[in-house]
């Protein structure tokens, strides 16, 4: 079979996905590109990709495209690497800065500031870096490895965390989408077997990339399997059907599709 073309996004949460297909039996299968999440969007929008780690969202955007079952990159109760930096409480929050590199979490901040806290709040598209997004606005959106990093003085709101609290269900920030024309249910087997290789190589894992995010290996490991999950069980699912309605009812998206699985 032909190498399947995947656009991938470049923060630690995915590595687990693709540790197979960069170390195991699934190398040299698979050509992957690496970008940031919205990134992967637009490449399967563009048919630049045949499957991408893509935002949730975009499921309900983009024509002709089905999931992969099974797998995903969710968070049972508390994410770590999806934070609301806002210098006020929520509940006065006026403004806020949004880093549009994964469409999902910008969904999911209009979505608690809309139906949770009740607040008309003006947003704007910002570059990830904090300082000079508290600057712009009350609050900031700040994902994937940088908030990992963030150590700053705002207060922190973790988005796993909100959406758990009010909804009781886990949330679900990325799936693996491709074309229905792409016959992924022919390779489905090897995307989940690439995951099982790297939750077996954790440590190793961790080793390579605790240096380059300031983390030490031990924190990487409690990230990768406390905080984010990598499952698409009924839990999951029923998170990502509330949240496709919610989206729905604010307006983030014109009709509510169900899931289709390849």
């Amino acid at each position: 079979m032909p190498a399947l073309r995947l656009s991938v996004v470049q923060y630690l949460n995915t590595v687990p996905l693709i540790w197979g297909m960069l170390h195991g039996e699934q190398r040299g299968q698979f050509e992957l590109q690496f970008t940031v999440p919205s990134g992967c969007a637009d490449a399967i929008a563009q048919r630049q990709a045949d499957v991408g780690i893509v935002p949730s969202i975009e499921y309900q955007r983009l024509d002709g495209v089905e999931i992969l079952p099974g797998m995903s990159i969710a968070s049972k109760r508390e994410v770590k690497s999806v934070l609301l930096l806002s210098k006020t409480p929520l509940a006065k929050v006026q403004s806020v800065a949004l880093d549009e590199s994964s469409r999902t979490s910008t969904a999911l901040v209009r979505i608690l500031m809309h139906k949770f806290y009740a607040r008309r709040v003006h947003f704007l598209p910002a570059a990830p870096e904090p300082g000079e997004m508290l600057r712009q606005a009350d609050a900031a959106l700040l994902i994937g490895d940088p908030a990992l990093a963030y150590s700053g003085p705002a207060k922190v709101y973790d988005l796993a965390r909100e959406w758990r609290k009010f909804t009781g269900l886990p949330f679900v920030f990325a799936v693996w989408m491709g074309h229905s024309d792409a016959n992924l249910s022919r390779r489905t087997a090897d995307f989940a077997a690439s995951l099982e290789f790297g939750l077996d190589h954790l440590d190793d894992i961790a080793a390579e990339y605790a240096p380059k995010l300031g983390l030490t290996p031990s924190a990487v490991k409690v990230y990768l399997t406390q905080n984010i999950d990598y499952s698409l069980d009924e839990e999951n699912r029923q998170g990502l059907k509330l949240f496709y309605k919610l989206a729905h009812e604010v307006g983030i998206i014109p009709v509510e599709k169900e899931l289709l699985f390849a």
